[in-house]
């Protein structure tokens, strides 16, 4: 009968493998210029007795390092455990002498779980409270700037250049160039750096950037900051944590009408480069 920690274990070494084998045939294949390089026999043979040996340690170096990086992200949510006891008990298993039952280890790594999705909920939400107290503050500032405007459902914006011609309509396709950050000044995207503008239609994307354009035309520029019911709200998105404010600049390069075709638009302000 196997322990959930030996069957942890195996697959986290399994899986590190596998991983570890994709990447580095994706990041080292050999180019028609460049031959592949590989470490010579006799570098090998001052370090270990056999190429068996050598594996044996580069799953254990694997492990070890997975380990480590797991519990250092545990340290992030106040967990902190005892690499000391750790290695204790990864000898024990391969000596057979473990000093829990399998049902003590089952039970204590089930706990254990539970400890840890109640902690990172809990981080989570302070997080989320911070960063609605810190986008308020944000927009109460920024609200008191001189071109400021506000609409009705909080969106601020400040139209640098009002270009010329229509305003976008929910159905019209708009080319845009922008950057997006938090309040903070993080950078979460920017097309300009990529140079590569964006199309899509205005009424599929979050709700700010759909209100907020309508006040510029087709050459024009605007600043928008967004409160988190007009981007992502509660939800965490890769680069924006749950209930942030949002601030963006926008260069509205073209409008094409609507063809009658729904088109798809990105995710914009989740994109990650």
């Amino acid at each position: 009968m196997k322990s959930l920690i030996k069957v942890s274990l195996l697959a986290s070494t399994i899986a590190l493998a596998l991983n570890t084998s994709s990447a580095l045939a994706a990041d080292t294949a050999p180019s028609a210029i460049q031959p592949a390089t590989t470490v010579p026999a006799s570098s090998i043979l001052n370090k270990f007795k056999s190429s068996e040996d050598q594996t044996a340690y580069a799953l254990g170096a694997s492990l070890g390092h997975y380990m480590n990086n797991s519990m250092k992200e545990q340290e992030k949510l106040g967990i902190k455990l005892d690499k000391g006891q750790m290695i204790s008990g990864v000898q024990d298993a391969f000596g057979n002498n473990n000093k829990l039952s399998d049902k003590e280890i089952e039970a204590t790594l089930q706990s254990f779980e539970e400890h840890v999705k109640q902690a990172a909920k809990t981080k989570m939400e302070q997080e989320a409270k911070d960063n609605a107290a810190k986008g308020d503050k944000y927009r109460e500032d920024y609200a008191k700037q001189k071109g400021v405007k506000k609409t009705t459902n909080g969106v601020l914006y400040k139209v640098d250049k009002a270009g010329i011609g229509s305003a976008p309509t929910n159905s019209d396709t708009v080319v845009v160039n922008y950057k997006g950050a938090l309040v903070d000044g993080t950078e979460f995207d920017n097309s300009y750096k990529r140079s590569e503008p964006l199309s899509f239609r205005l009424d599929g994307v979050i709700p700010g950037w759909t209100e907020g354009l309508k006040h510029i035309k087709k050459g024009g520029k605007i600043h928008l900051v967004l409160p988190p019911e007009q981007a992502y709200g509660k939800t965490d998105v890769p680069g924006i944590p749950a209930n942030s404010t949002l601030v963006f600049d926008i260069d509205l390069l073209d409008i094409k009408p609507a063809t009658g075709e729904d088109g798809q638009a990105p995710d914009v302000g989740a994109q990650q480069k």
